[in-house]
């Protein structure tokens, strides 16, 4: 296992675990499933309905551009429970299925476990864009110096590593076509 996050040109570790979808279906999917359809943007986060990460499914969810075109799968990775994850996806109304890492194996792999203030394990803050043949083509991994569940993402630059790979993403017309 890493002890440090994957970087970008390394094969993205393949896992399955029980994955709950927007309409709260719950089954074990592999990422290999999902990397058949079309490339994956994994973002791990530590707990579901902690302020730090409402705000952080809140901006995937509000820039939902990330999946425009069917192009990019958003799916996100927590040690929270399937129940919670439901409850989760209804409170935020996301469009985007949930796995659940209860033992942070899935973390582990990436690189992204540590331990909070060296008691409390967890998974960093990170995202991971992967292309359909398992490529990391992009990484982002929260680094604060105490607790890095309090980084963001930067979502202008996660859309352009995607534009990089994809080409451009549909543009924002706010409503007007």
């Amino acid at each position: 296992m890493p002890e440090s996050p994957l970087a970008v040109g390394a094969d993205a570790p393949l896992f399955s675990a029980p994955l709950v979808t927007p309409d709260g279906e719950v089954e074990e999917t592999a990422l290999g499933e999902l990397l058949g359809e079309k490339p994956v943007l994994l973002a791990f986060y530590t707990n579901d309905f902690s302020p730090d990460c409402v705000n952080e499914w809140c901006s995937f969810r509000d820039y939902d551009w990330f999946a425009t075109g069917e192009r990019v799968q958003v799916v996100g990775v927590s040690r929270s429970r399937t129940y919670t994850h439901k409850k989760f996806i209804d409170y935020l109304d996301l469009g985007f299925p949930l796995y659940t890492d209860r033992d942070l194996s899935i973390a582990e792999s990436y690189g992204v476990k540590y331990r909070a203030f060296k008691i409390a394990a967890r998974a960093k803050r990170s995202v991971f864009f992967i292309d359909r043949d398992g490529v990391i083509k992009y990484r982002w991994v929260g680094e604060h110096p105490l607790d890095p569940t309090r980084d963001s993402p930067p979502l202008g630059e996660i859309q352009r590593a995607l534009e990089d790979v994809l080409g451009p993403l549909e543009e924002e017309s706010f409503g007007f076509k």
